[in-house]
């Protein structure tokens, strides 16, 4: 392909930060003189993007949250839209955060730039009627989830399964005696992970339950360590609040700035919000319980779009509850203590979800990075 070719890419979260990183990367093996702009975070800027707004000013999940901001990220999609139709790059590939980029999508595939999408809205567990809208908005879908593409082909959307690249970093084999020793945990020990999410608007909404959750948890067992991962410092500063809050400075709890895959590899069991870190523990071959709170009527809409029971993306895949889940009201301290305590204290249990996330972990093994650039290279090539 001749010239410089330029990419734009946007990711919204943490978890696109990463699938777009490792994307990047692994079109700059076929692209090394490649142009990457947009909206990403750290990891993104660290492979090469120039990104003219950080993906943190997307990072808004639930209907009132996403309200509250709207008119801010509002206007960072227009002046990104008016930007990349002045000087159009050679492709769009939107990273997760599909109301926010099926929008851009739809603008720029009419205006014949390559739209490519990756991670597919979950259109089988709510909001059946975005594949229309998918239809119209993008050139190629990319998957992440084996019984995705095939959905999409049916509906006359170009889509490709490409796996998980979290199943590509993780080992198939998680070693806890290493992951302890590098967070200075000892070898033995009950350790839980707690994991209340990424986002500010999240952990409004739960952290206290996690903390008197595992107030609980060391009532009944005095010598657990507990461990409560934290990607911003944002995050950390309203966790610190709702601990002081609790009255529950004095838990054995250690906070980490990231980490979480070591918080998840050195527990025993993990509590963890709904999203992505339910399939990274999953990965991990913890047992876990899910939990979520949002705003009372961010809630009542989407239960009432909800499709499947599950809300756990290792219930989702295994089609069937395989560990537990407790969505707003059910959520309560009481409920996730007991739950977390059935599980490190049945002997069963632990092997048996072992087997079944070993399977899962196979199956989404599929060298995700160089699958997806393999889908976007013919785009290229035919834009150039």
């Amino acid at each position: 392909m001749a010239g410089q070719m330029k990419i734009a890419v946007v990711a919204g979260e943490t978890s696109g930060d990463l699938l777009g990183a490792h994307l990047i990367q692994a079109l700059k093996a076929h692209l090394p003189d490649a142009r990457f702009i947009g909206i990403g975070g750290p990891k993104m800027q660290a492979a090469g993007q120039h990104a003219w707004w950080p993906a943190e000013k997307l990072a808004v999940r639930g209907y009132a949250e996403v309200l509250s901001h709207y008119r801010e990220i509002a206007g960072i999609r227009r002046q990104l839209l008016k930007r990349l139709l002045a000087d159009p790059p050679d492709a769009f590939i939107g990273v997760d955060a599909p109301d926010f980029n099926l929008w851009l999508e739809a603008r720029l595939k009419a205006a014949g730039i390559p739209a490519i999408h990756f991670v597919s809205p979950s259109i089988w567990a709510w909001r059946p009627g975005r594949i229309r809208r998918i239809a119209r908005s993008v050139s190629q879908m990319l998957c992440l989830f084996p019984f995705e593409a095939a959905l999409y082909r049916k509906h006359g959307v170009p889509a490709s399964y490409v796996g998980h690249p979290l199943a590509d970093l993780i080992a198939l084999e998680p070693d806890r005696s290493a992951a302890r020793e590098r967070l200075n945990l000892e070898p033995e020990g009950l350790v839980f992970a707690l994991l209340p999410g990424s986002r500010q608007s999240e952990l409004q909404y739960m952290a206290g339950t996690f903390i008197e959750t595992a107030l609980r948890l060391h009532d009944r067992y005095p010598q657990a360590r507990f461990l409560v991962p934290l990607v911003t410092r944002e995050t950390r500063s309203q966790f610190e609040n709702a601990l002081w809050a609790a009255g529950a400075q004095e838990l054995p709890l250690t906070l980490l700035f990231g980490h979480a895959h070591d918080a998840m590899a050195a527990a025993d069991a993990v509590l963890v919000a709904s999203g992505t870190a339910t399939l990274e523990a999953a990965l991990y071959k913890r047992p876990m319980v899910i939990a979520y709170q949002m705003s009372p009527w961010s809630w009542r809409l989407m239960r009432r779009m909800r499709l499947q029971p599950w809300v756990g993306l290792p219930n989702i895949l295994a089609g069937r509850f395989v560990v537990p889940e407790f969505l707003q009201h059910e959520a309560t301290a009481d409920n996730l203590a007991q739950a977390l305590g059935n599980l490190v204290a049945d002997p069963v249990v632990g092997p048996r979800l072992f087997r079944l996330f070993s399977e899962l972990h196979r199956q989404l093994r599929q060298n995700t990075a160089d699958r997806a650039a393999a889908a976007i290279l013919p785009l290229l090539r035919q834009r150039a």
